[in-house]
């Protein structure tokens, strides 16, 4: 393979969505070892749970944080805090292979020194799902969010800038790494129902890391 077929392969990895939001394909495998690693160590920290939504549902999806911050939903509403409400603890320490493959992918897509505060960990088992949303809980939309897609393959839902716009269907796969910002941060997206499988790095099970600047 020659130098052109290099950089045409490289530049198919790297696809836009709209304009704003990009997927790097792959983006994260040259480090899937090292991060499944540090994952294990932040859910024996502080596990994975099913919280429960000011509507008083129960969420489909686990989760958990690493980083200063991290989200949590109960019956008084969606917020960053810097403890986790289940031990009073601070949040696990966000791993340094996390901290670098935000940074990286973030100026891959455009977005440079972008210094995440907050990783938002979600475990989806199949039939979970995730519902059409904005990321609006945190102060400042000026840096972007990169989430990163690890074991079975979802579909991803990508939205406009009002909810009655019509999602584009988006395949993730393991390794792949999403980043949205500028004219796309406040998009709509989501995930639908998890379909069954198997995969050698998560079992039968997806994992998204979302990176986010919280505060």
């Amino acid at each position: 393979m020659n130098l052109f077929e290099d950089l045409s392969q490289c530049q198919a990895r790297r696809e836009e969505l709209s304009r704003g939001a990009v997927v790097l394909r792959a983006f994260a495998l040259p480090d899937e070892a090292e991060i499944l690693t540090a994952l294990g160590e932040v859910v024996a920290e502080a596990p994975l749970r099913h919280m429960v939504t000011p509507g008083g549902f129960r969420m489909s999806v686990a989760l958990t944080n690493c980083g200063s911050y991290g989200w949590v939903t109960d019956h008084t509403g969606y917020r960053y805090q810097p403890t986790d409400p289940d031990s009073g603890k601070p949040w696990p320490r966000m791993p340094d292979v996390f901290r670098k493959l935000a940074r990286d992918a973030a100026a891959t897509a455009g977005f440079e020194n972008f210094g995440p505060d907050a990783c938002l960990v979600n475990l989806y088992e199949p039939g979970a799902r995730l519902s059409l949303h904005q990321d609006k809980n945190e102060r400042d939309f000026n840096a972007p969010i990169v989430s990163v897609s690890l074991g079975l393959p979802a579909v991803f839902m990508w939205g406009g800038l009002r909810r009655q716009e019509r999602p584009a269907r988006v395949q993730l796969a393991h390794g792949d790494v999403m980043v949205w910002g500028g004219p796309a941060r406040l998009c709509f997206h989501g995930v639908l129902p998890l379909a069954d499988g198997c995969h050698h790095a998560t079992g039968g099970r997806r994992i998204n890391l979302t990176f986010r600047k919280a505060a």
